[in-house]
């Protein structure tokens, strides 16, 4: 008898915990516009209030008419690295911004700075064809070092924000 009561607690608590897990997923997705996150709109950056000064940048910049956020923060190699990228940024800039800890101004990691590296090279493979044919640009490998003073962005750094 005590074991048929335990099973049904049990039958009747699993479902019950998996719909609040489900159904806390699915409100927190359309409460945060997830699917907007797929888009390339730039203006999907500021949904989190602290990337307002990068956008406002980005809207005063020279690049603002040639590119936008993705096409200098996400990898152009393929589809699935693109969005592999866009998903772990994500996931690590809603941590941050929802726990704290994050430096003010934010800093880019040394893995996305390689990537915004390489979409300025990309970009500007006809201006940079030389300089890179004899190594990189200087992104470093060493994480400890700071990656933004380092590369395309260390001689040019208010090109895509407009600082």
């Amino acid at each position: 008898m005590k074991a048929k009561s335990s099973v049904l607690i049990l039958g009747l608590a699993i479902p019950i915990l998996l719909g609040v897990f489900f159904g806390s997923g699915v409100y927190t997705f359309v409460a945060a516009n997830g699917t907007s996150y797929l888009s390339d709109n730039p203006a999907v950056c500021v949904n989190c209030h602290v990337m307002q000064e990068n956008y406002d940048g980005w809207l005063h910049g020279s690049h603002h008419a040639v590119a936008t956020c993705n096409d200098c923060h996400l990898p152009h190699n393929n589809i699935v690295n693109k969005y592999f990228v866009k998903a772990s940024n994500g996931w690590h800039h809603s941590q941050a911004f929802t726990m704290g800890g994050y430096p003010d101004p934010i800093r880019i990691k040394p893995g996305n700075a390689k990537v915004l590296e390489d979409n300025c090279v990309r970009c500007h493979a006809g201006l940079t064809g030389e300089i890179t044919a004899h190594g990189t640009l200087g992104v470093p490998t060493d994480p400890a070092r700071r990656a933004d003073l380092y590369g395309c962005v260390r001689c040019h750094p208010g090109v895509g924000h407009g600082r």
